[in-house]
């Protein structure tokens, strides 16, 4: 099982890279393989660093050869994908929405349908658009036709959207608990889709 996670923050080592390191390290210990990217280096890998529509449909020709097409091969691969970001103006931040702008070949190939995603999420204050901006996340994961798994676990409880946290995260207790929740929840539907293929 290999999960990929998206740091969709400026910060490399910020709270959401503190909340994708705490999911991913859980289902590491459940026995998965990770990867975790920083979007803004893969961004800058690119001829540009944002979507101008150099072709359509997309032939990712802009990012050919670059850290950026590495890392949609993997994706490629992945079972599940953790999307991490900051919440700007209530929403995603303009790295990730950057990012998935440059995805237009990878939903023309399907190559994300029925993968697993789930979302993470850091806001300024206790109500600073998390919650908002984990809906915008599964807007892009239903455009790519994702299946999303929110943080909730059967021997827990069922859940809600993903994790939000308040900055920063690690002094959140109840996000780093539901991170470790929502490791948990990815991992089972992973291998739950493994039996049914």
């Amino acid at each position: 099982m290999l999960v990929v996670g998206l740091n969709g923050s400026p910060r490399k080592n910020g709270s959401t890279k503190f909340l994708l390191d705490t999911v991913l390290n859980k289902v590491k210990e459940l026995g998965a393989e990770t990867v975790v990217y920083d979007v803004q280096e893969l961004l800058n890998s690119a001829k540009h660093s944002f979507c101008v529509v150099c072709s359509s449909p997309c032939s990712g020709i802009c990012y050919k050869d670059s850290k950026l097409e590495e890392a949609f091969e993997v994706m490629k691969k992945a079972d599940a994908i953790v999307f991490g970001s900051p919440s700007y103006f209530g929403t995603v931040s303009g790295q990730l929405k950057a990012f998935f702008d440059k995805t237009r070949k990878l939903r023309g190939e399907k190559a994300l349908y029925n993968k697993v995603g789930a979302g993470v999420t850091v806001g300024g204050s206790k109500y600073g658009g998390q919650e908002t901006t984990i809906r915008a996340l599964h807007d892009i994961m239903l455009v790519h036709g994702m299946t999303i798994v929110g943080d909730g676990y059967f021997e827990d409880d069922c859940g809600h959207h993903g994790v939000c946290a308040h900055n920063p995260a690690e002094n959140d207790e109840f996000a780093v608990k539901r991170a470790e929740i929502l490791a948990k929840r990815i991992f089972d539907i992973c291998n739950k889709l493994e039996k049914n293929k």
